[in-house]
């Protein structure tokens, strides 16, 4: 008997036989499978990217009191500054003083002729002997009757106009030597030898350099902070840093600023300090807790505020908006953050707020800080 006549008798046997062929093929294609794993996709890469990415170093703190400071940045001139101006008509007879030299409250710059200064002040003085000896006079004579009220307030009069004649010729006298008005240095002198000014012409720029202001402008939200005659820094582009105290905060902000103009003074009597140069101001702001951190840890969040990134006791990523209270060489101290936080210090810019991570401290005693988050 043949396959044919067989499948012709039992037609279930062909039903059998192609079941069991499939039932082949289809085991073999889970076979391959396993032995050929397919190709990873990117996603899945991805993902075990993040797994990796996710782990961060971990540094926890515990703020401290520190002194917060407000930096403003100002620029540094003389206490007082003047230009001297002539009281008098003369020639320039004598120079005494250059530009760039020091001089005393007193001392004398310049001085012009005399011309006809002392002939106008002996006539002035023989003008007030005249007019007092009549008045005198007068006076005598009134009690017998020989002279009246009016003559005598007459000659009064004359006798006061003399002496206020003999006040100006003095005054004229001295307006011809130009001295020093107060402790400083020359700036700029406008004369020479030779030239011939008038009342009123510029002769000499005088500054008054023993002490300087560094003038700046502060925040209206930091002015509440600020008090005339409270100790402040003063960091000049030369590399000086000075002390000095605030002798002024204007009571009323800039309309166009919102600012408030501020004024440090500061002691220079030998001279030293330059003034007209930029300088920054370090004022007290008061007491903060913070925390000490590296620029480094900084980071700025989608809507472009700087902020610290920390793990919290469930393992996930935290943004605190910080404010810096105090810049160091070797960091800097930023208010805003839990009095104890667990700050991210390696790999806070691979990770997102909320994600989980795994944190890694840095060493052991940090590590049994960790347990203060928990």
């Amino acid at each position: 008997m043949n396959v044919r006549d067989a499948v012709a008798r039992r037609p279930w046997l062909l039903a059998v036989f192609v079941a069991a062929m499939v039932g082949l093929w289809m085991l073999s294609g889970t076979l391959s499978r396993e032995s050929n794993p397919p190709l990873q996709s990117a996603a899945d890469v991805a993902a075990k990217t993040d797994v990796s990415a996710s782990r961060v170093q971990v540094e926890v703190q515990t703020a401290k009191p520190v002194t917060r400071f407000i930096s403003v940045n100002g620029r540094s001139a003389p206490a007082r500054s003047v230009q001297i101006k002539a009281e008098t008509d003369g020639r320039v007879e004598a120079i005494d003083a250059d530009r760039g030299q020091r001089m005393t409250r007193g001392q004398r710059i310049l001085r012009l002729d005399m011309r006809d200064r002392q002939a106008r002040l002996e006539q002035a003085k023989a003008g007030v002997t005249e007019h007092r000896t009549a008045y005198e006079a007068q006076l005598r004579l009134q009690t017998e009757g020989y002279v009246s009220e009016t003559q005598i307030a007459e000659t009064l009069a004359k006798l006061e106009a003399a002496k206020a004649e003999l006040k100006r010729a003095e005054l004229d006298l001295r307006y011809r030597e130009i001295r020093a008005p107060f402790d400083g240095v020359i700036l700029e002198r406008d004369v020479e030898l030779g030239d011939f000014v008038r009342q009123g012409d510029p002769v000499v720029s005088f500054v008054d350099n023993t002490k300087i202001i560094v003038t700046g402008t502060v925040a209206e939200q930091d002015a509440r902070y600020v008090r005339p005659g409270m100790v402040a820094d003063a960091q000049l582009v030369t590399g000086q840093t000075v002390k000095g105290r605030i002798r002024y905060l204007a009571p009323v902000a800039d309309e166009a600023t919102r600012t408030f103009t501020v004024e440090v003074e500061i002691p220079n009597p030998d001279g030293t300090l330059p003034a007209g140069v930029t300088a920054e101001m370090r004022i007290p702001g008061g007491e903060m807790l913070a925390h000490k951190i590296s620029p480094a840890t900084l980071s700025l969040n989608a809507a472009g505020t700087i902020g610290v990134k920390t793990v919290n006791q469930y393992n996930q990523v935290e943004f605190y908006p910080v404010e810096i209270a105090r810049s160091d060489p070797d960091g800097v101290w930023v208010a805003g953050l839990p009095e104890t936080a667990g700050i991210i210090v390696l790999g806070q810019g691979y990770v997102d707020v909320g994600l989980e991570v795994e944190a890694v401290f840095a060493d052991s005693e940090t590590a049994l800080a960790a347990d203060k988050l928990k």
